[in-house]
């Protein structure tokens, strides 16, 4: 049985207090202010989503997802990792409200834009909540698509026809509209698959929560033990337990609970697929960076 938890449910504010006293938990934040229009509805939204003690407005979020639906109307998923990477944007772009031409997209209407003919992957991160394309000044777009990239964190796609960025919280990339190649649907058949982590600083002690994402063709299974990549620690999964083979079958809503045991440098957890793996799948999964620090 898989857990649904902190992404599913909803962010509750209770459980996003700082793990580092004095460190925000991602490494890519906003000052805690977000102001954001939707260019198709013209909903707006102008909150502090982070309260000083590091903790996330549960009322602020509703209040986002509300902006950021989808055009069918529908609310998707808001993580606090994408809300403080457009906070960073936000920032950056001299805090003017953020202009949201597209993001969350439904499932539902993601297959509608690609049955037109239009340009949509069909395992976009806009249908997990964890993308939106921001129209932004022309004096300002390519300074601030340059800035994403160096970051290092996340996807990037420059659109100067547009005059809008690209910005999700998948592996790091960077693309223009020549060079992006989402009519191929690089995702199909799990070839992008990758996992997140519910934040990047943990404490010794803290319980780590991992999903799956850019998953098109589920289950999956995941071998019970991770590790990180440069350390060599191993770490075993305790929720939820494996089978008989050790491997533990996994959906998009699968959450995986690993405890943080030992101080760990900026480090990856690596997990394991198990056979038989289906269509494109990789061998192997990664997160994004992480730091484990003494309590």
């Amino acid at each position: 049985m898989t857990r649904v938890g902190l992404w599913a449910a909803g962010v509750s504010a209770a459980l996003v207090a700082s793990a580092v006293a004095g460190e925000p938990r991602f490494f890519v934040v906003g000052t805690g202010r977000l102001a954001l229009r939707s260019a198709f509805s013209g909903a707006e939204v102008n909150v502090t989503y982070r309260r000083p003690d590091g903790t996330y407005d549960d009322a602020a979020l509703a209040r986002m997802k509300r902006v950021l639906r989808s055009r069918d109307g529908r609310e998707g998923p808001l993580e606090p990792r994408f809300v403080e990477l457009l906070g960073w944007l936000y920032d950056a772009a001299g805090q003017r409200p953020l202009r949201v031409q597209s993001g969350y997209r439904s499932p539902q209407h993601n297959e509608k834009i690609r049955a037109r003919g239009a340009k949509a992957a069909s395992g976009s991160m806009h249908t997990e909540g964890m993308a939106a394309d921001v129209v932004i000044d022309k004096q300002q777009l390519e300074p601030l698509w340059q800035r994403l990239r160096a970051l290092d964190c996340c996807g990037a796609g420059y659109y100067p026809a547009g005059s809008f960025l690209h910005v999700d919280v998948g592996p790091s990339r960077f693309w223009d509209e020549q060079s992006s190649r989402v009519d191929e649907n690089l995702s199909a058949g799990n070839a992008r698959l990758f996992a997140r982590t519910d934040f990047d600083r943990y404490a010794v002690g803290d319980a780590m929560r991992v999903r799956l994402h850019s998953l098109t063709v589920p289950p999956v299974r995941i071998a019970y033990e991770a590790h990180f990549e440069v350390a060599g620690v191993p770490v075993e999964i305790s929720e939820p337990t494996p089978d008989a083979t050790g491997c533990i079958e996994a959906d998009a809503r699968t959450e995986f609970v690993l405890p943080a045991k030992q101080g760990i440098p900026r480090d990856v957890l690596v997990f394991a697929t198990c056979e038989p793996r289906g269509e494109r799948t990789p061998i192997t999964v990664r997160t994004n960076p992480i730091v484990v620090a003494p309590r």
